[in-house]
């Protein structure tokens, strides 16, 4: 199918390019990138993206898809629908499923169903230890042979330190990434919001910022020993922070992530025991939303990613000190992201796009000519109002229902197909 995309404004970190071009789609490629190409032949479909942005695929690193034995909250369907609504093409699945995505045989299920579905490119993490109880490794080699992208053990994270350590020595040796969810569940100790003043004027049990803190220092000085790939997921406090860009400026290979829940909202945000604003981690203080947009406007934190994590209403619906964390975050995060005055919109779509493809060494994250044809078609200028009864996934769970956001995904483009219009 040849697909001709006409007066867009062409946003490619891959090759610093922001022009007003033409994209010609031929069979599954990027064939051309540039001025007037409606001189082509038998163009089967035209879209016309004057006023619109035209960047790369989106590609988010950490999604929970729930899929197997959680589908009543989502499956790889409902969530691939979910993550081309907002303009995602590529997505990496979390191993935290029942049972654990903990072998090479639930990876090769994922990418078979992945192929079957035919929507955004579902990458799967395979698990650190078997069963995630943190006592045994996996395979990971085999696991790493049947296509997974990343070992974590994320939800929760590896107590034991030799075992860590043993991992990320492996996962060297096949340079393949570890991401480390960072949280002492000693001194989380049944918190469930932050520490502070929000916590104690609603009268539940704070999370203390140096739970995460702690195993993000752990995790970076063993990752610096064995010489592994880290990726620091959903960061949160200022001086996790501080820990990343200190490891940098000495040769630490980590990277970072932050969610959008937590560059725009605080702990103070949180009014009223709504569950829908209970997330792991939590939403933190002014300091720390502060401290994520300069870590992402300086560089320190590489990448925007969701952690879309599903619910069904009536888990949600137990309160807050009963209900899971996480709140889903596909269909909302290009809007949220949008209101970061502080990075360029090259900047930006590096940190939704180009960025996640070099952290992952996958072929994505480009518009260059012959390249796959994975794009995101958006209207900057659109003002949208979040419904969650709307969204493409199963749960409705967002602390930002009602609100107004400006930038729609218009089009996404898998492999030259597309498979999301507005």
């Amino acid at each position: 199918m040849k697909i001709l995309i006409k007066n867009g404004r062409v946003i490619d970190p891959a090759s610093n390019t922001d022009q007003i071009a033409d994209i010609l789609v031929d069979g599954g490629l990027i064939a051309g990138v540039g001025g007037d190409l409606a001189s082509h032949k038998d163009i089967d479909k035209e879209v016309d993206a004057t006023g619109m942005w035209v960047v790369p695929g989106l590609i988010d690193m950490h999604v929970h898809f729930r899929q197997p034995g959680q589908e009543h909250k989502e499956d790889l369907a409902s969530g691939a629908a979910s993550a081309v609504a907002g303009g995602f093409t590529t997505v990496c699945t979390m191993p935290n499923t029942s049972p654990p995505i903990d072998n090479a045989e639930w990876i090769k299920f994922t990418h078979d169903k992945s192929a079957e579905i035919g929507l955004a490119n579902i990458l799967p993490i395979g698990a650190i230890t078997k069963g995630m109880k943190g006592e045994e490794l996996t395979d990971i080699a085999e696991m790493h042979k049947a296509g997974a992208i990343g070992i974590t053990e994320d939800g929760m994270t590896v107590r034991n330190a030799h075992l860590q350590l043993k991992a990320m020595e492996i996962a060297s040796k096949l340079d393949l990434l570890t991401f480390s969810h960072c949280e002492d569940m000693d001194l989380v100790s049944g918190g469930v919001m932050h520490l502070g003043t929000a916590s104690e004027w609603l009268g539940l049990p704070g999370i203390h910022a140096l739970a995460e803190e702690v195993v993000i220092a752990r995790d970076i000085l063993i990752a610096e020993h064995a010489g592994a790939k880290l990726h620091i997921c959903h960061i949160t406090t200022k001086l996790g922070v501080q820990l990343v860009r200190e490891a940098k400026a000495r040769g630490v290979r980590v990277t970072a992530e932050v969610c959008p829940h937590h560059f725009t909202l605080t702990d103070e945000d949180i009014k009223t025991q709504d569950p829908n604003f209970k997330m792991n981690p939590p939403l933190r203080s002014l300091e720390d939303l502060e401290a994520m947009k300069a870590g992402l406007a300086d560089g320190t934190i590489d990448v925007i990613a969701t952690d879309h994590a599903p619910h069904h209403a009536d888990e949600k619906a137990k309160g807050f000190l009963t209900a899971p964390f996480g709140i889903v975050g596909l269909e909302t995060a290009l809007g949220l992201s949008m209101r970061l005055t502080n990075l360029t919109p090259m900047e930006l779509i590096a940190k939704l796009a180009y960025n996640p493809a070099k952290i992952l060494g996958i072929d994505k994250g480009t518009l260059a000519e012959g390249a796959v044809a994975d794009i995101a078609i958006i209207n900057p200028d659109a003002e949208w109002t979040v419904d969650p009864s709307g969204f493409a996934s199963k749960a409705r769970n967002t602390p930002f229902g009602g609100e107004t956001i400006k930038g729609r995904v218009e089009y996404t483009i898998v492999s030259g197909k597309i498979v999301y219009q507005h």
